[in-house]
């Protein structure tokens, strides 16, 4: 709980300093802030991150809720980021998950894509939360 209001409230003072248009600095840091809800196991807090519009078109199922309450992180790397256009950021990262009930650890592939959001002038997950079934 603690972890989660930690998060929202760095969340709030990046989105408050962000007066202007896109600052690759601003989205560094929250992607930063995103990275450690990951690693913490932090669900709510991650997904707080998400797009609203993506969370509307696509909300998180239960079966999807508890599929991420099964794995704990056990890495989360940058492999490469690269903007896609001057509103839009790609960021691949491979998480390493270890199944709880298992201890099997397994690598994912995460293909994040980050938009601007001009009006909010903030920085939201497009692509949504990582799926930890995906292959690598």
């Amino acid at each position: 709980m603690m972890r989660s209001a930690v998060v929202l409230l760095l969340l709030a003072l990046l989105t408050a300093c962000s007066s202007r248009g896109p600052d690759l600095k601003d989205l560094e840091k929250l992607m930063d802030s995103y990275a450690i809800a990951v690693r913490w196991g932090d669900l709510d807090g991650a997904y707080e991150f998400v797009d609203p519009k993506t969370r509307e078109a696509r909300p998180m199922s239960a079966v999807e809720r508890e599929r991420l309450r099964q794995v704990q992180v056990a890495g989360y790397e940058v492999k490469r980021s690269a903007m896609i256009d001057p509103e839009r950021m790609r960021q691949v990262v491979e998480i390493r998950l270890v199944n709880r009930h298992t201890q099997v650890e397994r690598i994912v592939v995460d293909s994040q894509v980050w938009r601007w959001d001009a009006p909010l002038k903030r920085w939201w997950l497009e692509s949504g939360l990582y799926d930890p079934t995906a292959a690598r």
